[in-house]
């Protein structure tokens, strides 16, 4: 599967959960003299996140082209690069964690979506540092998921 194709799964797979697709924002954020670059999938809905209306809604999902540099010695590995895409879906204060996580794992597992074998995935929570603590509710919420699939925690 190449990267157009898991993009556009993505999306649709959002836009069947009632998500409006929006469309990525420049890699030149507006209004924002912090960064030089967008950075996260997150960073044009930030005013949404903090209570502001979104003019598509309440659910959202997007695919954001962005640039980082902060770790730029690190580039060249397997996991850090200067340029990706950043899929997201975002809810403005219409539904959490519960359905959240379980939209991930439809679209990691189902066979209309990507069809990965169960039995290879790694999940992981919040651990908590001093700010915040274990996140419970998330590592229940994918307890139940393991079990009602007969997987090892």
């Amino acid at each position: 599967m190449n990267s157009n194709k898991l993009r556009q799964l993505y999306l649709d797979f959002f836009k069947e959960k009632a998500h409006a697709v929006i469309s990525g924002a420049s890699l030149i954020p507006e209004n924002d003299p912090t960064v030089l670059f967008t950075t996260a999938g997150m960073h044009p809905l930030v005013p949404y996140l903090l209570g502001e209306k979104h003019p598509a809604g309440r659910r959202l999902t997007s695919a954001q082209k962005c640039i980082r540099t902060g770790d730029i010695e690190e580039v060249g590995d397997r996991t850090h690069h200067t340029f990706f895409e950043m899929m997201g879906n975002w809810s403005l204060g219409d539904y959490f964690k519960k359905d959240s996580i379980n939209y991930s794992w439809e679209f990691l597992t189902s066979t209309q979506w990507l069809g990965l074998d169960k039995n290879r995935l790694a999940i992981s929570v919040f651990e908590g540092d001093e700010d915040a603590g274990f996140d419970k509710d998330a590592y229940n919420i994918w307890a139940e998921i393991f079990e009602a699939n007969n997987l090892p925690l």
